[in-house]
């Protein structure tokens, strides 16, 4: 009972943040280009300053030797999810369109902003586990997710280079570059390793405030009419957990890895899909209709998710 407490303490806290930003921007505190400054802020400067910070601090010889596993892992139970998500999509919607968004939100869950937020809070022992379990995730998301599955159905299909030239971003320039002062273990000015730090705990608050804005956009009242989004978001949150929480019972996994993965499959439904659309002019109503529900259900059902996990390892 006391994994359920501190976990619904965790996401209820991380929901008052998507609340105060749903109502900063209704209600028109903010301007209405916050949403687009605050994505900028999150993903050119607060992520990556949480990935290069957990990286000089935790990268070793021994991570080193223990990556390839949470890698293979990670790869694995993301093919699965993949292959579950495509034969489930069709009874959510006929519409080629919705079945691509449904296919993302299946594939991948909020497991950047969210996860991070969680798995920071919940277990910073292993954070930089989880980091490196979800290298595949980006890796999937940047070569399919995204180019085929949001961006999909345009007059032109992105190259192979173009689709690499994306790895080129601030949290992958990051990510490397804290595991080079890490394994040599360059020393970091005090002021600059307080600056990291800082920045770095801005991730969780601004992720939340982002996704209350990004919600406060669209009519609720239209948006939660869609049947679909609610077969989604109950793959999403409960189906596929319980699915590895019964794999749990039959295969021994290291607990890290299962740590890892509960987290990443617990969490609610991305914001990619409203986000990569919308840029494109594309109908987003789907995508926040799942954003809405899933984040909203997902303060119930990941305390729920993680005392039944914590049980299974008892």
């Amino acid at each position: 009972m006391a994994v359920f407490t501190a976990t619904l303490n965790q996401t209820a806290f991380l929901f008052l943040f998507i609340i105060a930003g749903y109502v900063l921007l209704k209600w028109k505190f903010v301007p209405d280009n916050s949403q687009a400054v605050l994505s900028k802020l999150e993903n050119a400067i607060f992520i990556p300053a949480l990935v290069l910070g957990t990286f000089i601090q935790n990268f070793t010889v021994q991570t080193i030797a223990e990556a390839w596993k949470l890698l293979l892992g990670s790869l694995a139970l993301a093919v699965v999810a993949i292959v579950l998500s495509l034969l489930c999509v069709g009874f959510c919607s006929k519409d080629q369109y919705e079945q691509n968004i449904y296919t993302y939100g299946l594939c991948f869950s909020n497991f950047g902003f969210m996860g991070n937020a969680v798995v920071s809070a919940l277990f910073p022992d292993i954070f930089m586990e989880y980091l490196i379990f979800t290298l595949p995730l980006w890796t999937l998301i940047y070569l399919w997710g995204v180019p085929v599955l949001l961006m999909g159905g345009g007059t032109e299909k992105p190259t192979l280079l173009q689709r690499a030239k994306s790895f080129v971003n601030p949290m992958f320039v990051c990510m490397f570059l804290g595991m080079l002062i890490g394994l040599l273990k360059i020393p970091v000015p005090k002021f600059i390793s307080s600056a990291i730090s800082t920045l770095g705990n801005c991730m969780s608050p601004i992720a939340m405030l982002l996704t209350g804005m990004t919600i406060a956009k669209f009519n609720l009242r239209e948006i939660l009419r869609i049947k679909g989004v609610y077969l989604v978001t109950a793959l999403r949150l409960v189906v596929f957990p319980l699915l590895f929480l019964g794999a749990m019972l039959v295969l021994p996994m290291p607990k890290t890895f299962a740590v890892c993965a509960i987290c990443s499959l617990s969490m609610p439904l991305g914001l990619n899909t409203i986000i990569i659309p919308g840029a494109l002019g594309r109908d987003t109503r789907v995508a926040s209709g799942m954003a809405l529900v899933s984040h909203l259900l997902s303060c119930l059902t990941i305390p729920v998710v993680f005392m039944l996990f914590e049980w299974i390892l008892s």
